[in-house]
């Protein structure tokens, strides 16, 4: 998803560029008969297309090109970057205006779109996950699904599972999805996960069975969601394996680890 996500904003900045010089020099030959403002309306129309495909980026480069174009071909003196008449400079100020809040627009309502299928897609991640431990999947099985899935969701370099009671406890992702370095609290939203190896604990009745250990991505962004998420993963894999295992007993080879 976020492979595509790049890809997709990418491909939006290259078009912010090559769009609105496309737009106004196929505006050129009727720029005698057709108004500076319908012109512009014309290029804000581009504007909205790159910015509700892209990121606020390239609705910024889109703003910027369509201005720079209309001065260029649209307005007299033509093919010059200059513009000599008052309501063509206040049809460029207002089609950059416009531009920029149209592109605030835009970015903000992709985000609240965004964000809603993210929570969705999360609730059923977590809800897949669960049902395949009511269901009495095999602890194994649990395992390996949760370590996929926290490959995709945390950016991982590697993950693998590693059952018992730690001898030597790591970085540890919290319950409330805080990563603590020594005393201090590690900034994830703006630098990324350590790039250091942390763990993901699993438990089940008060007795900690296992971990994840995970090794992130150096200065790949991970919300606070995501982190929450994974936390809840983990913490579903603990009555996979508890239930197979009467109260206090020994857990260290109930599961093998799983190479990352």
């Amino acid at each position: 998803m976020d492979g595509i996500r790049r890809h997709r904003d990418a491909a939006a900045n290259v078009a912010a560029l090559a769009l609105p010089l496309g737009v106004a020099a196929i505006l050129v030959p009727f720029r005698s008969s057709f108004a500076d403002p319908a012109s512009a309306l014309v290029l804000v129309a581009v504007v909205v297309a790159v910015a509700a495909v892209g990121n606020r980026t390239a609705g910024f480069l889109a703003t910027i090109s369509t201005t720079v174009w209309f001065d260029f071909f649209l307005t007299r003196p033509y093919q010059r970057f200059a513009i000599t008449h008052r309501p063509d400079v206040e049809t460029a100020v207002s089609l950059f205006v416009v531009g920029i809040v149209v592109t605030e627009l835009a970015v903000r309502n992709r985000h609240h779109h965004e964000a809603a299928t993210e929570e969705s897609e999360y609730v059923g991640l977590i809800y897949e996950v669960s049902e395949l431990a009511a269901l009495g999947t095999s602890a194994e099985e649990v395992i390996e699904r949760v370590r996929i899935e926290l490959m995709d969701l945390l950016h991982l370099r590697a993950c693998h599972y590693e059952p018992g009671n730690p001898e030597h406890p790591r970085r540890r992702i919290e319950d409330d999805g805080h990563v603590i370095l020594g005393s201090a609290l590690w900034g994830v939203d703006d630098m990324g996960l350590p790039g250091q190896e942390l763990e993901l604990l699993v438990k089940s009745r008060g007795q900690t069975l296992g971990r994840f250990v995970v090794k992130p991505t150096p200065g790949f962004p991970v919300s606070l969601r995501r982190r929450l998420v994974a936390v809840t993963m983990a913490n579903q894999v603990g009555p996979a394996i508890g239930q197979r295992l009467p109260f206090g007993a020994p857990v260290r080879r109930l599961v093998p680890p799983t190479a990352g």
